[in-house]
C-alpha cells in the first residue's frame, strides 16, 4: 500500500500556534473530511518533512499527537495508518488538551509548580465573571 500524495499545506507565519499543532490540526481536518480514509497510509515522517521543507521533529511530534488522540495507528516498519472511525472520538480528548497546555506552559518557561497556580487564578477570575453575569 502506498501513501496518498501530500496535499498543499501553507505555513502561516503570523500564527502563534506551534507548527506541529497546525500540522496536526490540518491532518485531523483531512481525516475528518475524508481525504485520508480509514486504513489509508500517511506519508512517512521523512517524506512529509522533505516535501513541506520543515523539521523531521515537527512532523514526528504531530504524528505522535495524532496517534495519542486516536486518529492514526503506527506500526514499526510499516508506517502510519488512519484509524477506523469508531476509534476516533468526536469529543475532544481532555487529557490530550491538558497535556498540550502543560507542555506549552513549560515551553514558555513556567515550572510545573507555577502552572496550577495560574490555572486556579484564572478559574477564580472566570467564576467571578460568570457569577456577575448571572446576577449573584
Amino acid at each position: 500500500m502506498t501513501a496518498k500524495p501530500i496535499p498543499p499545506f501553507e505555513i502561516d507565519e503570523s500564527s502563534d500556534l506551534p507548527l506541529w499543532v497546525r500540522l496536526r490540526d490540518r491532518l485531523v481536518y483531512l481525516i475528518n473530511t475524508g481525504y485520508y480514509k480509514p486504513g489509508d497510509q500517511l506519508p512517512t515522517v521523512r517524506k512529509f518533512a522533505a516535501e513541506l521543507y520543515i523539521s523531521y521533529n515537527t512532523v514526528s511530534k504531530a504524528y505522535v499527537a495524532l496517534e495519542r488522540d486516536g486518529y492514526i495507528v503506527t506500526t514499526q516498519g510499516r508506517g502510519a495508518f488512519v484509524s477506523e472511525p469508531d476509534a476516533i472520538s468526536d469529543a475532544p480528548d481532555v487529557n490530550a488538551m491538558v497535556e498540550d497546555f502543560v507542555n506549552n506552559c513549560l515551553e514558555k518557561g513556567m515550572t510545573y509548580d507555577d502552572i496550577p497556580k495560574h490555572v486556579n487564578k484564572t478559574i477564580r477570575k472566570l467564576k467571578r465573571e460568570h457569577e456577575k453575569k448571572q446576577g449573584k
